[in-house]
């Protein structure tokens, strides 16, 4: 088990320390749960009231926040308890699955892929034809890479990932539980005799840049044509859909059950709340934010913020609210 003194920890914060604890530090937990050798954190006045009766030995406490320390209860004040938490849990995160040897005997790896340094590769994993694998990549067990697909450095994959052919990834990327990357986007057309489908092929790829994480059962389709593009630095959910040949800036976020129709564009640091959805071929400018649940079905200039279904501009749609809430009250 890992442990830690309140000095160690106050050293790797460099915060300021108030008050004292003779604790030894086992881990982090939630005010509400924390036991005596436990260490919180407070990042909001509303919580700072939980504190006097949390059991934890220290916290971690914005400094612009009036919080006392108590009877062998100390806290380290800090510019921001958030990313300050950042470090705690590094700290303690608990060692990841283990290999035992570099390329497990049940995998399948192509006689033409070329495996970097350091790689590792679980039991059934399978690597096609023509694949590139950079420095330190792990492939967890049931991981898929077909053919003609490039891996940079030090990627991540989770057990059931399927990175589909011809696709490029960037370097330190990390792909959750069950991520599909390239499948067919969804592209149909009723047939001349109007009694069915025609589906339409999908000859594109995707390309994704560098520090890219996707959460677990989420998708990004390749393109019709060319590719869909994920930029570097995007955070994506577990469950979201981003469809064929849309295209992401840099350091967007989406939260779950989001997605993205056809040919959607998003400029950089745009942030999407869960559940939203964003009509085909609609451009959000650079740092659009989408609220949760909201529907947007047109363009969104730079810096905006949008509420609602269909979604408008966040101080228009709560005016509405607003205004309906008060049209029931007064019908009563």
């Amino acid at each position: 088990m890992k442990s830690f003194t309140l000095s160690e920890i106050n050293d790797l914060l460099n915060g300021t320390l108030v008050g004292h604890s003779s604790k030894i530090i086992t881990g982090p937990e939630e005010l509400q749960k924390a036991q005596a050798n436990h260490i919180t954190f407070i990042g909001s006045i509303k919580y700072v009231s939980l504190w006097k009766n949390s059991k934890a030995s220290v916290a971690i406490v914005n400094e612009n926040l009036e919080v006392e320390a108590g009877e062998n209860k100390a806290l380290i004040k800090v510019k921001n308890a958030d990313l300050a938490m950042v470090k705690i849990l590094e700290i303690f995160q608990p060692d990841t699955p283990v290999f035992e040897s570099d390329i497990h005997a049940t995998a399948v790896v192509h006689t033409t892929a070329k495996i970097g340094t350091g790689c590792k590769i679980g039991a059934n994993c399978y690597v096609g034809k023509n694949v590139i694998l950079g420095d330190g990549v792990i492939l967890y067990p049931n991981v898929t890479i077909l053919d003609e697909t490039t891996i940079g450095k030090q990627c991540v994959f989770w057990s059931g990932t399927v990175i589909r052919e011809r696709c490029k990834i960037g370097h330190q990327c990390i792909f959750h539980a069950n991520v599909s990357i390239g499948a067919d986007g969804f592209g149909y057309r009723p047939s001349e005799d109007g009694r069915g489908l025609v589906k339409i092929p999908q000859i594109g790829t995707v390309v994704i840049g560098n520090d890219v994480e996707i959460g677990a059962n989420s998708c990004v389709d390749r393109g019709k044509f060319s590719a869909t593009i994920i930029g570097d630095n995007c955070k994506i959910d577990n469950q979201v859909q981003i469809a064929h040949n849309c295209i992401m800036g840099r350091s967007c976020i989406m939260a779950g059950h989001s997605g993205l129709a056809g040919s959607v564009t998003l400029g950089d640091g745009v942030i999407i709340g869960g559940s939203a959805s964003i009509k085909d071929h609609t451009t959000l400018h650079s740092g659009v934010v989408v609220g949760a649940g909201s529907g947007v079905v047109g363009d969104v200039k730079a810096g905006k913020t949008v509420l609602g279904y269909p979604a408008q501009d966040s101080r228009d749609m709560l005016r509405q609210w607003v205004m309906m809430r008060k049209l029931a009250r007064d019908s009563k």
